[in-house]
């Protein structure tokens, strides 16, 4: 069975995206980048809700070919192109690269996902991982916090319906005054 994460940056005072989902406060330094390029390396497949997907696969695809393009982002833009991905969206009608497309059930397809044998799985996106959280499919959560208050935007957490229980796993500085703190959901 696959474990499923959801790991997001998100603001001090909660937030994955400010009003207007501004995010420019959450870019990573090369050293904080390499604490992802790391992590990204362990994921064996990516499910992204329809907003996240558009944002990230309107520049990883071909961010490896762009001259200016920092080293330690060039080996993110390979990690991310050969990752499979899981869409799940109502609206959009393809996508493309190492993904394929989910138009109906999120959670049941998610079930299934995590009943097969393989590398753990990441989920991103508010609205997608909120659905997942309140089906009890998110084994743990890492919680990557940048020392900025933004006021409001997207909740890291969405409303649930019932608590969630979890243990504290550890807590790591990271550069840039950044925090990760990791937890695991108690079953």
């Amino acid at each position: 069975m696959r474990k499923l994460s959801y790991m997001m940056n998100a603001s001090l005072d909660g937030y994955i995206a400010a009003p207007g989902d501004d995010i420019g406060w959450s870019v990573p330094s090369p050293e904080l980048h390499q604490w992802f390029n790391d992590r990204a390396r362990e994921i064996g497949l990516s499910l992204y809700g329809r907003r996240l997907w558009e944002l990230m696969s309107a520049h990883w695809p071909t961010a490896d070919q762009q001259p200016d393009t920092p080293p330690v982002e060039v080996e993110f833009a390979h990690l991310w192109q050969r990752t499979p991905k899981v869409v799940f969206s109502t609206t959009l009608d393809e996508v493309d690269g190492n993904a394929r497309l989910v138009t109906g059930d999120a959670v049941a397809e998610i079930r299934r996902l995590k009943a097969e044998d393989g590398a753990p799985m990441e989920i991103g996106g508010a609205g997608l991982a909120g659905t997942a959280m309140r089906a009890g499919l998110i084994d743990e959560y890492q919680v990557v916090t940048h020392p900025v208050l933004v006021g409001g935007g997207t909740p890291f957490f969405s409303a649930l319906d019932s608590w969630v229980n979890l243990r504290h796993v550890g807590t790591q500085d990271l550069p840039d005054g950044v925090t990760a703190a990791h937890y695991e959901v108690r079953r």
